[in-house]
C-alpha cells in the first residue's frame, strides 16, 4: 500500500543487514557535497514502516505506519523527487490505519530498540526514606515533576537520590546534596549511561538533550551527565530514532558540547537568555516549561555556520 522504495533511485544495492544504500540526496539540500558512495540508506519494515540514515551528513529521518508524517520524513519524500500529492495520500493512508494498538506496537518497537544496549543492575544507597517537607520543597523550587523516584538521606550529608534507570531497571544513580559543601554531587554512573531514555514517548519526533540530570527532569530530556557526549552515549541516543536537539549549559565548559554535537550532525539549541539563566533547568525555574521548550525550538539551528556565529557571541559575552 504505502511503498517508498518504488520512488529510489535506480542505482541502488541491496544489503545483508536489510539497508537500501543509494546516493544520498539530502547532503545537497543540507547545503555539503552530495555522497558519491551510496552511503545512504533506508530500510524498509514489514509494515510499510522505514527509517533513513545518511551516513555523510547524519541526517535521519522515519515513518511508523499509522503516525502522521514528520517534517523530516517529509523533506526526505520531497528530496526523493515524490510528487506532493503522493506523500498526501500517503499521510492520509497511514492515518487511516492509527490505532491505539498501532501506538502501543510503536511504543514496544522504541523499547526495542534500546533494549539491545544493557547496563548491570545497581544497588542505590543504604539508610535512603522518602521524602520528607526539606527534600520536596527543595524539589518544588527545582521545578522538576515530583512522580520521579526520588530518595532522601540524611547520612553522611542531607542529600536527594536521584536513580538513574534503563529499560526501568535501576543502572546508578546519583546523589544531590542539600548543603553548601563541595561536591554537589556525588554518583554512580555506568561508561556510555544516558539519563532520560525511560522519560521519551513513542509519539515524541524530537529528543533534547542537555548536560544535568535537574535539566532533564524539568522538560523529560536526556542527559549526558557531563559537558561531553561519548561514542557510546551517541549510540544508545541513536538508538532512538528521533531528531536530537542538543542545549548546553551557558557557560565556556558547554561550549565543547557544541562542537561535540556540530561533529554528530546534530541540531543546537542556544536561546538568549539573561545572563543569570545558565541552563535548561534555570529557565524553566523563571518561565515554567512550555515556556522554555518554546525558546529552545525556537532557537534550535542545524546551519554549522549560524551555530558557530551564536557560540562565538555567547563566548563574548560570557567572557565580558
Amino acid at each position: 500500500m504505502i511503498d517508498v522504495i518504488s520512488f529510489l533511485p535506480a542505482k541502488r544495492k541491496q544489503t545483508s543487514s536489510g539497508w537500501i544504500s543509494f546516493n544520498a540526496p539530502c547532503c545537497v539540500h543540507r547545503g555539503d557535497t552530495q555522497d558519491k558512495r551510496q552511503r545512504g540508506g533506508i530500510k524498509p519494515g514489514i509494515d510499510g514502516s522505514w527509517s533513513y540514515h545518511c551516513f555523510n551528513c547524519g541526517y535521519t529521518a522515519s515513518f511508523v505506519l499509522g503516525r502522521t508524517l514528520s517534517y523530516k520524513a517529509r523533506k526526505l519524500l520531497e528530496w526523493l523527487n515524490v510528487p506532493q500529492e503522493e506523500i498526501e495520500r500517503i499521510n492520509l493512508e497511514s492515518l487511516k490505519l492509527k490505532s491505539i494498538a498501532g501506538l502501543l506496537s510503536d511504543r514496544r518497537t522504541v523499547l526495542d530498540k534500546i533494549h539491545g544496549i544493557e547496563f548491570e543492575d545497581r544497588d542505590l544507597p543504604t539508610e535512603t526514606q522518602e521524602l520528607n517537607e526539606f527534600a520536596t520543597e527543595y524539589l518544588q523550587k527545582r521545578c522538576v515533576p515530583l512522580d520521579y523516584p526520588f530518595l532522601y538521606k540524611t547520612m553522611p550529608r542531607r542529600g536527594i537520590v536521584i536513580p538513574f534507570t534503563h529499560n526501568n531497571q535501576v543502572v546508578g544513580h546519583t546523589t544531590r546534596f542539600l548543603d553548601d559543601r563541595t561536591p554537589k554531587y556525588i554518583q554512580d554512573i555506568q561508561p556510555g549511561y544516558v539519563f532520560g531514555t525511560d522519560l521519551q514517548k513513542s509519539t515524541w519526533q524530537s529528543a533534547i538533550v542537555v548536560e544535568g540530570v535537574f535539566d532533564a527532569l524539568a522538560i523529560n530530556g536526556l542527559a549526558v551527565l557531563h559537558a561531553d557526549i561519548n561514542d557510546a552515549q551517541v549510540a544508545l541516543i541513536r538508538s532512538l530514532g528521533k531528531e536530537i536537539v542538543v542545549v548546553p549549559d551557558q557557560d565556556e565548559a558547554g561550549m565543547r558540547l557544541v562542537d561535540r554535537a556540530v561533529e554528530l550532525g546534530w541540531a543546537v539549541s542556544m536561546p538568549e537568555w539573561p545572563a543569570d539563566v545558565k541552563d535548561v533547568n534555570d529557565a524553566v525555574i523563571r518561565w515554567g516549561r512550555l515556556a522554555t521548550l518554546l525558546t529552545i525550538m525556537q532557537a534550535r539551528e542545524t546551519s554549522k555556520i549560524k551555530i558557530e556565529l551564536r557560540k562565538k557571541q555567547l563566548v563574548k559575552r560570557l567572557r565580558t
